[in-house]
């Protein structure tokens, strides 16, 4: 009996361990409801675009929120800002050589509560082959089975080598770059 007993607790275990990871591998961005944008600034003018592709794979848990992952990933190819010579430009090797390093990625290292919905993700962020830690304060908000994660992250873009060559002068482009994403995303429990 005390070795049933122990083999049910134990299936027990590993059936709410596997409904737990199934419940974590259901979460999943909704592409049409979500947005990455970013603005720099020309000659002092604020210029705004947004990536049209971009994915990410999320294992969160709100109960514990320091054993989440995330993998985010952009197309740097879906790049645009609105204008047909711009958008010309950034494909090319000195903004974001989509030939050679078609995505951006981040990769959570550590995701920390701070209450409110509010959460810390720190993280390494690629672009162009260049890799930097970064720190990403993330707010997540519900609305039905839809879970919104919203953030600001300012850059220099180079530290990235975004805007090689000819374009390292700052005052035609400055180095300062803000990217703001909203991310629709199901499969979350209660935050």
């Amino acid at each position: 009996m005390k070795h049933l007993f122990k083999t049910t607790a134990v299936a027990a275990a590993l059936g709410v361990a596997a409904i737990s990871n199934q419940a974590l591998a259901d979460q999943a961005l909704v592409p049409a409801q979500s947005a990455v944008n970013f603005e720099a600034k020309q000659m002092g003018v604020p210029l705004k675009g947004h990536f049209k592709k971009f994915d990410a794979k999320i294992a969160f848990d709100a109960a514990k929120p320091e054993a989440s992952k995330i993998h985010f990933s952009i197309d740097t190819g879906s790049a645009t800002m609105g204008a047909k010579e711009t958008d010309a430009e950034l494909p090319k090797a000195d903004w974001f050589n989509v030939a050679k390093f078609p995505q951006a990625t981040f990769d959570s290292s550590a995701v920390k509560a701070l209450g409110g919905g509010k959460f810390q993700v720190d993280g390494t962020l690629t672009v162009k082959g260049n890799a930097q830690k970064v720190s990403l304060p993330v707010t997540l908000t519900q609305s039905g089975a839809t879970t919104t994660a919203t953030g600001t992250l300012p850059l220099k873009r180079l530290t990235f080598k975004i805007g090689d060559g000819d374009w390292k002068d700052t005052s035609m482009v400055a180095d300062e770059v803000t990217v703001q994403f909203k991310l629709a995303l199901t499969g979350f429990g209660k935050i």
